[in-house]
């Protein structure tokens, strides 16, 4: 239960002012189609993390855990390093306004997702816990948290929630889970 309740929280906390939930508000705005959006997201989002989750999980497997524990601790302060730094939304694809909006959405969240932070928090946390099931099912609907409201609300969304705050507990979420990796607590690496 902990690495689903983790990885739920670190990945919704992360995602808010992140380029997916602003493309989840340019999607909205431009379809008006929020179950087709909500849809894309969630398909997506479970193909993207299940296969960042599976890769976090055979790293672990090949490295030693005092390397494990070094390079997680180090993955996870430089994501609280990273989340502090906003993110712009990006053009959406040439092809989005020729699809519908689940394609769009699937499509466009897929590959924005590519090395974006919740992926890489995704395979730091399958790293950690050992468990692509609960780690995908976990930040899937970490992701969901964050952009479902976000498709439904659209730009009043992003112009009322506070974004340095958001981003600042990010930041502090990921810093703990590093020292906690680092200095071995809580049995990081049972």
């Amino acid at each position: 239960m902990e690495a689903f309740i983790i990885s739920l929280g670190v990945v919704a906390v992360a995602e808010i002012g992140d380029k997916t939930q602003l493309l989840a508000i340019v999607l909205a705005a431009r379809y008006r189609a929020p179950y087709a959006i909500c849809a894309g997201i969630f398909i997506a989002t479970i193909a993207n993390h299940a296969l960042a989750a599976l890769f976090g999980g055979l790293v672990a497997d090949w490295l030693g855990p005092i390397w494990l524990r070094w390079i997680l601790a180090a993955s996870f302060i430089a994501m609280a390093g990273w989340v502090l730094v906003p993110d712009k939304a990006d053009d959406g694809p040439s092809t989005a306004a020729r699809a519908s909006a689940f394609v769009a959405t699937l499509v466009s969240f897929f590959l924005v997702e590519i090395g974006d932070k919740t992926q890489i928090a995704t395979i730091a946390l399958a790293a950690r816990y050992h468990d692509v099931i609960v780690v995908t099912a976990g930040t899937t609907l970490g992701m969901m948290a964050a952009n479902v409201p976000a498709v439904w609300l659209g730009e009043v969304a992003a112009t009322k929630l506070p974004m340095k705050l958001m981003r600042f507990v990010a930041a502090a979420i990921f810093a703990a889970l590093g020292l906690a990796a680092l200095f071995n607590i809580g049995k990081v690496f049972g």
